[in-house]
């Protein structure tokens, strides 16, 4: 009879575990917990763990269309809008947007390699109007990229960079396309910025030249052809890089240059100005292969810390 349960008990383990990989979507072995508290699940494309911006991203390859886009002032040269993104006709992404002029707003970039800074710390540490994650760090959260902060030179020294870099000064600031400037020139003068990858869309054409389906929130930085610095970050994982570059050469922003910045759950976004206030929090991500995905999950969730950001700052004259 003690056998008989124990059978029994083995059987009902097994079913629960079966029933778990079809309702959840799994294939192959859970992964061990790493990286403090992050791991890559194998999912279906179908798998109710995705979000549903990233199901429809993954079932088709149209592109997706911009809805209806309203500008709201919020002060003298700041801007915010929310851009729909449709597949279909229906909603499936959003893209939260600020459209900052340079010679109102300066922008600082900043890097904190130890302790903790997520969004909300930024936020309070900075005053700034805007807060966005910024480029590449390293495990230390050092930038991995080219980088000034108040004039100091971090990151590596020694970089082949091709794509572009941010680039602030005392007066201005604009996106800089690095295919035939080296970065160190772009750098010049500034006071602050960071080089990152890739280059989205320059003079109107998408700059992304490997084909990738690797889905994550994302955060870019651009400029439109009257000098303002635009910053865009969605609030999904819906789009890929190939994805986004398409979307944003046919959105109606004026864009003539648009740099990605750092993605997944780090691609986070507040805004703090004149009574108006926006925080978007990153979100998951998946690295996609044919029909080989693989989720980016977290345990426990919490929000994404950020090494680098970049921050637009009311000048004071």
């Amino acid at each position: 009879m003690r056998f008989a349960v124990r059978i029994f008990g083995v059987v009902a383990v097994f079913a629960a575990a079966a029933g778990l990989w079809l309702f959840a979507g799994l294939k192959g072995p859970l992964p061990l917990v790493r990286d403090g508290g992050t791991y890559w699940l194998a999912v279906t494309p179908t798998s109710p763990l995705l979000t549903h911006a990233m199901r429809v991203a993954l079932a088709s390859n149209a592109a997706p269309t911009p809805g209806r886009l309203d500008w709201q002032a919020v002060d003298g040269g700041f801007e915010v809008a929310d851009l729909p993104v449709l597949m279909n006709g229906e909603v499936v992404e959003h893209l939260l947007l600020a459209r900052i002029d340079p010679a109102r707003f300066r922008f600082v970039a900043h890097n904190a390699a130890s302790g903790q800074r997520d969004l909300d710390h930024w936020l309070a540490k900075t005053g700034a109007a805007l807060v966005v994650n910024g480029s590449f760090f390293s495990r230390r959260g050092e930038p991995a990229t080219p980088f000034l902060s108040g004039g100091a030179p971090l990151g590596p020294q020694t970089y082949d960079a091709r794509a572009g870099a941010f680039v602030a000064s005392a007066a201005s600031a604009a996106v800089h396309d690095l295919a035939a400037t080296d970065w160190r020139i772009a750098f010049q003068g500034a006071t602050d910025a960071m080089v990152s990858y890739p280059l989205l869309l320059s003079h109107g054409v998408s700059r992304v030249a490997n084909p990738t389906r690797w889905l994550a929130t994302r955060s870019f930085v651009g400029q439109d052809a009257a000098g303002r610095i635009i910053v865009g970050t969605t609030t999904d994982a819906f789009f890929s890089l190939t994805r986004l570059a398409g979307f944003l050469r046919d959105a109606p922003l004026g864009l003539t240059i648009a740099l990605n910045l750092d993605g997944g759950p780090v691609a986070c976004q507040g805004v703090a100005l004149n009574g108006f206030a926006r925080k978007s929090y990153g979100r998951s991500e998946a690295r996609v292969e044919g029909d080989d995905v693989q989720l980016l999950m977290s345990l426990p969730y919490k929000p994404a810390q950020m090494p680098v950001v970049l921050a637009a700052v009311r000048r004071t004259s």
